[in-house]
This record gives structure tokens, sequence and C-alpha cells, in this order.
């Protein structure tokens, strides 16, 4: 009995590193199959459209645009707010109507 209790705690090791190649190789072969579908179906092209100029002015137009959105963005909150006060006011009014009773 002591043969083969040895013997096991021989081959387990050799046993774990196999299921742990098989992973690793599984592993690889989704990756490249993943990549390979990425690369067939266009998603990896670039556009060749671009130029130094056009690249100078996307850059240049940056802070303008960041500008405008957060101006926007302002606005919106603002009239949120507006709309979330005036709400609270009625509601703060019927409140006080429940208890205080002219």
């Amino acid at each position: 009995m002591m043969i083969l209790g040895t013997r096991l705690n021989i081959i387990q090791p050799e046993l774990n590193r196999k299921a742990d190649m098989e992973k690793i190789k599984d592993y690889v072969m989704i990756t490249l199959g993943a990549l390979a579908f990425l690369l067939i179906t266009g998603i990896a092209k670039a556009d060749g459209t671009a130029t130094p100029k056009t690249v100078i002015d996307t850059l240049a137009s940056v802070p303008g645009k960041l500008h405008g959105h957060i101006q926007m963005e302002i606005a919106k909150t603002k009239e949120f707010q507006k709309k979330s006060w005036a709400k609270s006011k009625i509601q703060f009014a019927n409140l006080k109507k429940l208890f205080i009773k002219d």
C-alpha cells in the first residue's frame, strides 16, 4: 500500500503540470482567435486621412469645445436646480399645511 501512495505523490505533480499547460494552450488559442477576428473584421484599420494640419486644427479646437461643453452643463444644472427648488418649496408648503392649521 505504501508503494501506491508514494507513486501517486510522484505522478500527481506531473499531472497538474499537464493540466496547467492545457489551460495555457486554451487561453493562447482563444486570444489568437479573438485577435484574428478583430483583424479580419477591420476594427484595427487606421484612418488614412489624418494629416499634421488636421491634427493641429483638431487639438487647437479642443479648449473652445471644452469651454462650450462646461458652460452648457452649468446652464443645464442651474435649470435643473431651479426646477428642483420650486418643487421642494411646494412640497414644504404642503407639509407645513399638514402640521400647522390656520
